[in-house]
């Protein structure tokens, strides 16, 4: 089994002791997210990999050395200010959290998501070109592969249309922004690539790949992995994973997120977050079915 923590709410920036008492405690409680009283148990020992998905991979540093486990980062570093993403820190503490994690765990083993890109009068191509440039070159020898995904019409996306004044790609955008991110990769020994994407850039230089493909997953941990059918698209062939989130918990707010929908069920979830509870929203309650997942 391979743990996503998380692709519903940023563990890492936000939870991460939490889910440090929970390695230590062996096992970790996920509630089903369309069925409240369904809970998995999900036992570390069941657990051949982590992938960490974060913002901010900062509050972990300090416990990466309890793991056990073989470990993957994918950390987001997008060029938004606080107008798109008003609670993200500042870049350059993520940037430099993410020099110190490739130092423990190698450079293999972590990946940049400059994701999702939408383009403005403010965030133009121009002004990608130049963060995607400034980018790989304060992470040259400590990121080997970069993931670029476009802006997805989610919910929460459609809510902040004003904030976001995006326009729609055209071919010509694509074409532009491939070959200048396939240079600029190039320049500092980089993969840049897709996944699940429509426009997936290979035309112009962009690698095909997945955020996680079989051929990693079995590198990482010897064991041949179902694809992901939970991604509902015949796009993606990364590996099956197990998400231990839980939606609208993210305090991040970015106005892109497709994982968070209502801000103050978000601050409401935070509130009931309790770092010693085996689930990461509250706590058990009677009528709760515990069942132990395995794979």
């Amino acid at each position: 089994m391979i743990l996503n923590v998380s692709g519903r709410t940023d563990i890492v920036a936000f939870y991460s002791k939490w889910f440090i008492n929970r390695y230590r405690e062996g096992y970790v409680d996920v509630r089903n997210p369309f069925n409240y009283s369904m809970v998995s148990r999900i036992k570390f020992s069941s657990v051949d990999a982590i992938l960490f998905c974060t913002k901010n991979p900062n509050p972990i540093i300090e416990y990466i050395t309890e793991i056990d486990k073989p470990i993957i980062f994918h950390v987001t570093i997008t060029p938004y200010k606080n107008d798109i993403e008003p609670n993200v820190c500042d870049k350059r503490l993520v940037i430099e959290g993410v020099k110190k994690i490739s130092e423990i765990i190698g450079c293999d083993n972590v990946c940049i998501r400059y994701d999702p890109i939408f383009l403005s009068d403010k965030y133009d191509l121009e002004y990608h070109k130049r963060a995607f440039s400034r980018l790989c070159f304060l992470l040259e020898g400590y990121v080997k592969k970069i993931i670029v995904s476009f802006l997805d019409i989610y919910k929460n996306v459609k809510k902040n249309r004003d904030v976001l004044v995006n326009r729609e790609f055209t071919a010509s955008d694509y074409k532009e922004l491939g070959l200048s991110f396939s240079k600029i990769a190039k320049r500092y020994d980089m993969t840049v690539q897709t996944c699940c994407e429509d426009h997936n850039l290979v035309e112009y230089g962009f690698i095909k790949g997945e955020c996680l493909s079989h051929s990693d997953a079995y590198k990482l941990t010897g064991k041949a992995f179902k694809t992901w059918k939970a991604r509902g698209s015949s796009n993606c062939q990364c590996v099956s994973m197990v998400d231990v989130g839980v939606y609208n918990s993210c305090k991040h707010f970015c106005k892109y997120c497709y994982a968070n929908y209502d801000e103050n069920l978000v601050k409401k979830n935070y509130l009931e977050h309790d770092p010693n509870s085996s689930l990461l929203i509250g706590h058990l309650e009677s009528g709760d079915i515990i069942r132990e997942r395995t794979k």
